[in-house]
């Protein structure tokens, strides 16, 4: 498993880790801290594991643990605030990263800011779980036919709602209101300074973001993990 570019690798390593499945469990038959210090590659531990094979939510899961051992606390921070698809995790570390930022502007500014650099505003239509199936059933069809389309129809909407509500529970979606700046503040400060706080703090988060980035790639290339690495 090689991974195109280093973005690449740290988005889907933070999205398997927000999945719960038996594969994401098998990774960490695979994982030891102790293996980073004897400088044994994945590759290798995949065959000291007695594994042939690994697939790719396994690799994933494992990148996202060998970057969490590694990388500094504030930059591991910063990759999940930014990339993070589970809810719990992205929160707390939104809030860890507003300890880290330096600005005169005052805490709810500063928590605003940074919630609304690390869940960028949506466009468009919210995506929205359905609560109505339609059918197309022939005029001429019997009685049972059409109440077997209808029962086959309602089962699979009922079940892609499920999953819809499964998928939004765990997504970060704010109100446009949230995006106001005008009420990021009670003091009634200029928009011009309002603007440049916004602008130095995620300029501030960004840099962590880049820093964090620069040093997961040292991490990847040393386990042969990124194709500009490997060709």
């Amino acid at each position: 498993m090689i991974y195109p570019g280093v973005l690449n690798a740290v988005v889907s390593a933070l999205a398997a880790e927000a999945i719960d499945n038996t594969s994401k469990q098998a990774w960490q038959k695979l994982y030891n801290s102790a293996d980073e210090n004897e400088g044994g590659d994945l590759a290798t531990l995949v065959r000291s594991r007695g594994a042939d094979t690994i697939d790719r939510t396994q690799v994933d899961c494992w990148v996202s643990a060998r970057l969490h051992s590694a990388l500094q606390p504030k930059h591991w921070d910063a990759l999940v605030a930014k990339f993070s698809t589970h809810r719990g995790r992205k929160v707390q570390a939104i809030s860890a990263l507003q300890a880290l930022i330096s600005t005169p502007a005052p805490k709810l500014f500063l928590f605003k800011a940074t919630t609304a650099w690390a869940v960028p505003q949506l466009k468009g239509a919210r995506p929205k779980v359905a609560t109505s199936v339609s059918v197309d059933i022939p005029l001429d069809a019997p009685d049972w036919r059409r109440e077997a389309v209808v029962k086959a129809a309602l089962a699979a909407g009922k079940s892609k709602a499920r999953k819809d509500e499964s998928r939004s529970a765990e997504m970060i979606v704010l109100k446009d209101s949230f995006y106001d700046m005008n009420t990021w503040d009670n003091d009634g400060t200029p928009e011009s300074t309002r603007r440049r706080w916004r602008q130095d703090i995620g300029k501030a988060a960004d840099d962590l973001v880049n820093e964090a980035l620069a040093h997961a790639a040292d991490i990847l290339e040393g386990e042969g993990l990124l194709i500009e690495q490997a060709a």
